[in-house]
């Protein structure tokens, strides 16, 4: 089968497009021809590689998932043909987070593209367990586009940053696919939204599908000013923080006393430096977050269909351009997700 994977971590160049042994099943899991399958921020670490992580060469990235399911290797209620997506959090065992339903926090969680081969490539095999109807109204790039980020930004905004209708959020950038969705879920739980986006291509689609007021970070170097401004001096309830290293001391002084920060990611390092007695004088809380549960992937699934919410797709290309594609997603332009067909 054809699929983009690397042999060893670094630069992009370590990649490769080309012929690998397809896939069988063990016993409880299922094989799906990948039809669509799209591209995260997390392809991009991956392949670089951080202390600790320990992969099975060749590794595979695609962590959103749509396609076809060939067989099944367990008594099953699905049907050789159906169309699915994937949810990419594989559970491997039992702890007191799986318990409580925590199940991103456990060390048995384990995410498809990461620390398990994804669905670059023609074929996957994924869990039973792990296998959702692709809903009708979609297509399969519609299906693939929002799977990690929309459990991501549930979790983030309604569990961890426990967003309330009439709240006001501050996005720290508009383009990449966890912040276009969460400026689509923001609005439709009620929310007024402030976006930073860095060019006014970014700035008028961040309008179109849904932000209030736009901030132009390029222009406004002290945009934190801004958004008290826009808020009266009081500041917003609710920061969602991507960026981290470049972002997070203006981000906590765009915040209200008592307000609340939420991260899933560092875009441009993980080296923050604060002032912690803003910290303790407005009563600031930090929170992480990451991935999420089977339930909330199931939540952010209902969601999306309930609220009629599109993902944002930028492009959609073959599965033979997906190189060139994980460059373009590095220069960070795209707005929304990209997609490879396959």
């Amino acid at each position: 089968m054809k699929a983009i994977y690397f042999e060893e971590h670094g630069s992009i160049e370590n990649l490769r497009y080309a012929d690998l042994p397809e896939p069988t099943t063990l016993p409880g899991q299922a094989l799906i021809k990948v039809k669509a399958v799209a591209l995260n921020h997390l392809d991009i670490w991956v392949r670089r590689g951080w202390e600790g992580l320990h992969l099975a060469l060749p590794h595979i990235g695609g962590s959103d998932i749509a396609g076809d399911l060939v067989s099944v290797n367990a008594l099953s209620k699905w049907a050789p043909g159906s169309k699915v997506i994937v949810n990419p959090g594989v559970l491997s065992g039992e702890d007191e987070y799986t318990r409580r339903g925590e199940d991103s926090i456990s060390p048995y969680y384990k995410i498809l593209g990461e620390q398990l081969r994804g669905g670059m490539a023609e074929y996957v095999v994924v869990p039973v367990e792990n296998i959702f109807k692709l809903p009708d109204t979609y297509s399969y790039a519609q299906g693939a586009a929002p799977i990690l980020v929309s459990t991501t930004c549930w979790r983030m905004l309604f569990v961890r940053g426990n967003l309330k209708p009439g709240e006001t959020v501050l996005v720290v950038g508009a383009g990449g696919g966890v912040n276009s969705i969460a400026i689509q879920f923001a609005k439709a739980a009620g929310a007024h939204i402030i976006v930073l986006a860095g060019n006014k291509a970014k700035a008028k689609k961040a309008l179109e599908i849904g932000a209030n007021m736009v901030i132009d970070y390029n222009e406004k170097q002290n945009w934190h000013v801004d958004v008290l401004k826009a808020t009266k001096g009081r500041g917003v309830d609710l920061v969602v923080d991507n960026v981290g290293a470049k972002t997070y001391p203006k981000s906590i002084r765009s915040l209200r006393n008592g307000g609340r920060l939420v991260t899933v990611g560092n875009t441009s390092g993980s080296e923050v430096k604060l002032d912690n007695r803003l910290i303790f004088t407005k009563q600031i809380s930090l929170l992480g977050s990451t991935m999420g549960s089977r339930q909330d992937f199931i939540d952010a699934q209902n969601f999306m269909l309930q609220q009629k919410i599109k993902p944002i797709i930028d492009c959609i290309e073959p599965l033979s351009k997906g190189i060139e594609m994980l460059q373009y997603l590095e220069k960070g332009e795209q707005f929304g997700k990209i997609v490879l067909s396959v």
